[in-house]
């Protein structure tokens, strides 16, 4: 049987996982993104595209028949039922693809995620990592990315406080320090990764 080890990685926005994620693909795990699981199933006459039409109407759809990813961001945080309902459509298709996503690798195994624990998912990962950084600094960095004051305080807002996913994390990577400390300490995770992936029975 082939050895693998399902690490899940969280963080609200403008955490810096993302970073996080891109570095321990540098070191070889191997790192899927939800966000990129979304937009594969945005694509024109993919589930996710009809289940917006369904739910939203042609409105939220683009030029080319792939969903309007600003227009329906817009309003499901401004909407909290329709957020609710775009995540009772959009959810479970996202488990689908990513449980054939998962199923298809092994080695380290790194899925990104930022409501990984709120949308029920933490308990398919033999390690569950958040990244956590102060609320303030997060939107200034969401703003110095180009993203609108206003679309950031609410995405925040959206997120909720972080509670939950810390109290479920096996591990936190703070990132109020330099780009140089989170570097440190994503090479400190890779270590620890790697012995308890070296543990693992075969």
């Amino acid at each position: 049987m082939t050895r693998r080890l399902l690490v899940g990685l969280t963080g609200g926005m403008a955490s810096g996982k993302s970073t996080v994620a891109r570095l321990l693909k540098e070191k070889g795990c191997t790192v899927f993104d939800a966000d990129q699981v979304v937009a594969d199933l945005y694509q024109p006459n993919e589930p996710g595209t009809i289940a917006v039409h369904q739910q939203f109407g042609p409105e939220m759809l683009a030029e080319d028949g792939s969903v309007d990813r600003a227009q329906l961001g817009a309003k499901v945080f401004a909407d909290q039922g329709a957020r609710g309902r775009l995540e009772a459509a959009i959810h479970p298709l996202v488990r689908q693809r990513t449980a054939e996503l998962l199923n298809s690798a092994h080695g380290i195994v790194v899925y990104e995620a930022t409501l990984l624990v709120e949308a029920g998912r933490a308990d398919g990962f033999d390690l569950l990592i958040s990244v956590e950084a102060e609320e303030n600094r997060r939107l200034l960095r969401a703003v110095a990315r180009g993203m609108d004051e206003a679309a950031a305080r609410a995405r925040l807002v959206a997120q909720g406080d972080g509670a939950l996913r810390r109290g479920r994390a096996d591990i936190i990577l703070n990132n109020d320090g330099s780009e140089a400390d989170l570097e440190q300490s994503v090479d400190d995770l890779f270590s620890d990764l790697q012995t308890k992936f070296q543990s693992l029975k075969p």
